[in-house]
């Protein structure tokens, strides 16, 4: 019986730990930020536990009243310290390419400031389609469901979560702090070793019809 393609899908993507290894430039920033508070930051630490906001990582250092200022300073020395700092994790341009080239809409969908996250992608030459940032886990799914997103691909159980709460399809990658078995037993839909698998599995998903792709590679 012939099979049925899907239609070119849009795919929202996160973006730290999934697109770009941004542990260099985020540690580099976290020293910075010491120097200029002089407030301790473990910034090796800091940098094992990326995902979820920066409000987060920072409350862990610094009393409550402090934490929004310190935020707005982080912020702003962000591009000095970490844009040129990050590259991009194995696979993560032709994974965005291989979206667009069926036809389908690439966006990313991230907890990071947005405007430091449209920087990254700038600075490596990754184009998406569109970028929202200041979402974290089931907060991302306004953004997806927004654009139309049938696909999510992150690193962490917070996206596996956010993808299911918009009723995406969670693509799980082992690249960031979630190993394999951990992102399965979240509710991934699929799990893939880094973005490297992606341009397959994403032929197969148009190819195989509903599920199919999804038993193929799971």
């Amino acid at each position: 019986m012939a099979t049925t393609t899907r239609p070119a899908p849009t795919v929202g993507f996160d973006l730290d730990m999934t697109l770009i290894d941004s542990r260099p430039g985020i540690r580099a920033c976290y020293l910075a930020l010491t120097e200029r508070t002089g407030t301790y930051v473990d910034a090796d630490l800091a940098v094992t536990r990326l995902g979820p906001p920066l409000v987060e990582e920072l409350a862990h250092w610094f009393p409550a009243e402090e934490i929004e200022a310190v935020a707005d300073l982080y912020r702003e020395m962000y591009p000095m310290y970490a844009v040129a700092a990050t590259p991009a994790l194995p696979g993560a341009r032709e994974a965005v390419a291989a979206v667009r080239e069926a036809g389908g809409r690439a966006i990313v969908v991230t907890a990071k400031y947005e405007p430091n996250a449209k920087l990254h992608l700038a600075h490596l030459g990754i184009e998406p389609d569109a970028v929202i940032g200041d979402l974290w886990a089931e907060q991302k799914a306004v953004a997806l469901r927004e654009h139309g997103a049938e696909v999510y691909v992150g690193d962490h159980l917070g996206d596996v979560r956010g993808a299911r709460a918009a009723g995406a399809r969670s693509v799980a990658v082992a690249s960031g702090p979630c190993d394999a078995e951990e992102l399965r037993a979240a509710g991934a839909d699929v799990v893939l070793g880094d973005l490297t698998e992606f341009p397959a599995w994403l032929a197969d998903y148009r190819a195989a019809g509903a599920g199919g792709a999804d038993a193929a590679r799971a």
